[in-house]
């Protein structure tokens, strides 16, 4: 099997090049996922993709690919709040695993998923282990009110593989989107997710939509999803597909946040975690809100998910 074909339609240039269909994406990252193509054609993908972007059916075919491969979970007793977890912390304390739990002690079950993708960066799983959550070695039932955490290798080894990739041409390809938009369960979920870039937002928006996903949608802190803690933005909401805006972003930035570590290895911000929790610390406003918003968005996907099929007209 080849994808050179596919490559010479997206590999034209950022202004000569070709979208692909949703099927021929769907092919396409699927032959990429299988080991099914070399390691020339690997690195012409993620290069003519990187200059060209991906397109909204491009996007839903790679993650149909991706949904059709991956060892899913379970399907759980209520939605399955989802956390992709790549960048993990450079400036500020990764506050991922803070958001996890807290959204548990809502009642929701809580999966993160991730990998390493940048070599200095704190990852939001090293937090986890740190506070007593090691890593599952595959997919199982996430009970509500638990929060856990696996690697990506162990949904699919070829996505973690095309991740990789970063490794040796320094550039993100669409396995890094791919992953961001990944709630790997055939049962009801809520997808949390955020962006860095706003051109991004149109491919996204129609992307839940065409899918018609489950989301909260953000502007994250360095690339991971939980909220800036000096900062409050925008959030939209997909039930279904539907969009809606939770919360317009308000203008300003907290200079400091009481009780947030200076230090953001994993030992300080596991402690800083514990310490927020236990009630020791204060909760930023910021995250506070967040989990007011997804707790309120993932209501109404589990009363969504309950309602019975509409009859079809004749």
């Amino acid at each position: 099997m080849s994808i050179g074909h596919y490559i010479k339609e997206i590999g034209r240039g950022k202004d000569g090049a070709r979208p692909l269909d949703r099927a021929q994406a769907a092919d396409l990252f699927g032959q990429v996922l299988d080991g099914a193509v070399t390691d020339l054609e690997i690195g012409a993908f993620c290069l003519a993709m990187r200059i060209k972007g991906e397109t909204t059916a491009e996007m839903c075919g790679f993650l149909d690919a991706v949904h059709a491969r991956v060892t899913a979970f379970p399907i759980s007793a209520r939605p399955l709040i989802v956390l992709p977890s790549y960048n993990g912390a450079r400036r500020l304390p990764v506050l991922t695993p803070l958001l996890a739990m807290l959204l548990a002690r809502e009642g929701w079950p809580v999966l993160l998923h991730g990998m390493r993708t940048e070599a200095r960066r704190v990852l939001a799983s090293d937090v986890l282990q740190a506070l007593g959550i090691g890593p599952l070695a595959a997919p199982r039932a996430v009970t509500p009110g638990e929060v856990a955490h696996i690697g990506t290798a162990a949904l699919h080894p070829g996505l973690a593989r095309l991740l990789s990739v970063r490794e040796v041409v320094g550039l993100r390809n669409p396995g890094h989107s791919v992953v961001k938009l990944l709630a790997p369960t055939p049962g009801p979920s809520l997808l949390i997710t955020a962006y860095t870039h706003p051109e991004y937002l149109p491919m996204l928006h129609d992307t839940f939509g065409a899918r018609a996903m489950n989301v909260v949608l953000s502007r994250g802190l360095e690339g991971e999803v939980a909220a800036d803690p000096r900062r409050t933005p925008r959030y939209d909401a997909y039930v279904g597909g539907v969009h809606s805006v939770l919360q317009q972003q308000e203008p300003g930035t907290l200079s400091e946040v009481p009780g947030l570590p200076a230090d953001i290895d994993v030992a300080a911000t596991a402690d800083y975690t514990r310490r927020v929790l236990a009630g020791e610390l204060p909760l930023p406003p910021g995250l506070a809100r967040q989990v007011t918003h997804i707790d309120a968005v993932a209501r109404q996907a589990e009363a969504a998910s309950a309602m019975p099929p509409r009859a079809v007209a004749a």
